[in-house]
């Protein structure tokens, strides 16, 4: 479920990335930030219809935005809940006994 997760945050941060773009670029209708990219730019690169598709674009590009969202909170709701520190620390054994090395033989003189 983790690999899921990992993946779908992927997708959404790529999403969000794109996002932004895109409606950095469009035109606004009050020549507002858009002008600053070169409002009319965009026009002249991709066509006149530019608007058209950028607003195409930022409708399916919203729309996956909020399906990832509510995609990450159902997978993080159905998760294995983590246990906390210290029911961990319960779960470890206690250590075995430990018995004194026995004392090294000392050899015998040589006769």
């Amino acid at each position: 479920m983790s690999i899921l997760i990992y993946l779908v945050t992927a997708v959404f941060i790529i999403c969000s990335l794109l996002l932004t773009l895109v409606v950095l670029v469009q035109k606004p209708r009050s020549e507002g930030l858009g002008s600053a990219f070169g409002g009319g730019m965009t026009d002249s690169l991709f066509g006149a219809q530019t608007t058209d598709a950028l607003t195409k674009i930022t409708i399916w590009l919203a729309g996956f935005f909020f399906a990832c969202t509510l995609g990450l909170a159902i997978l993080y709701a159905h998760r294995k809940p983590a246990q906390s520190f210290s029911e961990e620390l319960s779960k470890v054994p206690a250590p075995l006994e430990q018995t004194a090395p026995a004392s090294p033989a000392t050899p015998e003189p040589a006769q």
